[in-house]
């Protein structure tokens, strides 16, 4: 049975440690709103310029396939490049490891499709769990900043593209965590290179007149669309971020307040006890006399 000074100084450890999770609880939900709102602002842009990629594809096309060099599959697909998204902070339950898993499915099932599986990382968690795995990492990424601006996602996917062009890798995959609520994140796997123009719906039947002509328009927004891709999929993680850290400070915070409550009473019992026995001697001491 510890004593009532050991259990009066873990209350107050224990009090102290939910003043902390209580204010990053607060935190993590400011930068929450903020966070859904730069998630929102981009999908009706990234959406209309995948509509507008696939309504171009479908012109620029020979027998089938796409004159563009980012919309051209290799088959024979030896090396693939893996861009992961995770978070630079812990205290995010299950985010982390999440991506991180998705990692080790993603190598273990298609480990014998492909010669070589590079990783690369944004995200200073994903690139220290990757490396203690024994992983190599190609490259970090890491913020001039303490987030991502677009114009990093630019240089990235342009770095990416010059890669792919170049004969380096074969294709490319992005892993990360999608925001769906605070409570909710799910991890997706999305193929970067080749690019996968979507279906642009009735209006593909539909042929316009392009200036300058459909391949030279492919020229200038399949690398729009490929950063927008990255940019957002960051947004997504940062939102996904956020929304774990609330959610993990506010099942912290509970969690203190209910140890604290526990450890009061136990307080009061050992504190009960050793009046009591003060009292019992007390009195047997005055029998005695």
């Amino acid at each position: 049975m510890p004593s009532l000074r050991e259990t009066k100084n873990r209350i107050k450890s224990v009090q102290n440690t939910e003043k902390i999770t209580r204010a990053m609880k607060m935190v993590a939900a400011s930068k929450l709103r903020k966070a859904q709102e730069a998630v929102l602002k981009p999908r009706t842009y990234t959406k209309k310029l995948a509509d507008l990629i696939g309504l171009l594809c479908s012109f620029d096309s020979e027998e089938g396939e796409s004159k563009h060099p980012l919309l051209r599959s290799n088959s024979q697909k030896k090396r693939v490049e893996i861009l992961i998204l995770s978070s630079d902070r812990g205290l995010c339950g299950s985010l982390n490891s999440s991506v991180i898993r998705a990692v080790q499915n993603f190598i273990a099932e298609n480990n014998s499709q492909y010669d070589e599986i590079i990783v690369s990382c944004i995200g200073k968690k994903g690139f220290e769990a990757l490396s203690r795995m024994g992983l190599k990492v190609r490259k970090y990424y890491e913020p001039s900043n303490k987030i991502f601006n677009f114009l990093e996602a630019k240089a990235i996917a342009k770095e990416f593209c010059e890669r792919f062009l170049d004969g380096h890798i074969d294709g490319a995959f992005l892993i990360y965590n999608e925001f769906k609520s605070a409570m909710t994140q799910t991890i997706s796997v999305e193929q970067m290179l080749p690019v996968m123009p979507v279906e642009s719906g009735e209006d593909s039947l539909t042929d316009f007149i392009y200036e300058p002509e459909e391949g030279e328009l492919l020229n200038l927004l399949i690398p729009k669309h490929f950063a927008s891709r990255i940019y957002h999929a960051y947004l997504e993680s940062y939102a996904s971020e956020q929304g774990a850290r609330m959610t993990a400070m506010d099942s912290a915070t509970r969690n203190a307040k209910e140890m604290t409550q526990k450890l009061t009473l136990q307080y009061n019992r050992v504190r009960q006890a050793a009046i009591t026995k003060e009292l019992m001697e007390i009195i047997g001491g005055a029998e005695a006399l």
